[in-house]
């Protein structure tokens, strides 16, 4: 997945990468054909993934990152926080987190956690506060 455009991965990012591609195999996908696997890494080390689940009416359906996220809230609890995320697209096409994915990851990753997605110049690594510079937050937890 990576381009001439794109840095080596550092050996984690690469596992992270290489568990989000897994998971876009499953992808439940048959009306856009768009397979996408997400994979989290939590401060406890754990990989959690998580792949896209499309449904006939197209509001039901449910992106790999946040699936992901669900996940790892039902197998750990609500205070797991989020060191690292990786997005895989099979079909080869830029893929950043889209904006429900972005404010639902914000409730439980650091700042300065790296978000590597496939975009248009290649995979991308950036900060998730520069992925959701003014994520909405009430200050409640």
């Amino acid at each position: 997945m990576t381009s001439e455009n794109t840095p080596a991965l550092d050996p984690a990012l690469a596992e992270l990468l290489a568990s989000a591609e897994q998971a876009a195999l499953n992808s439940y996908s048959p009306y856009s054909h768009f397979r996408v696997g997400a994979a989290l890494r939590l401060e406890s080390g754990e990989i959690v993934t998580g792949t896209n689940v499309e449904n006939v009416s197209y509001g039901l359906t449910i992106c790999a990152e946040r699936t992901a996220i669900f996940r790892a809230i039902a197998q750990f609890g609500p205070a797991v926080r989020i060191a690292a995320v990786a997005v895989a697209n099979l079909n080869h096409s830029p893929s950043p987190p889209c904006g429900a994915c972005r404010q639902v990851l914000a409730e439980f990753i650091a700042p300065d956690a790296p978000i590597l997605f496939p975009a248009a110049s290649g995979l991308r690594s950036m900060p998730f506060s520069e992925v959701l510079p003014l994520a909405f937050d009430m200050k409640l937890k």
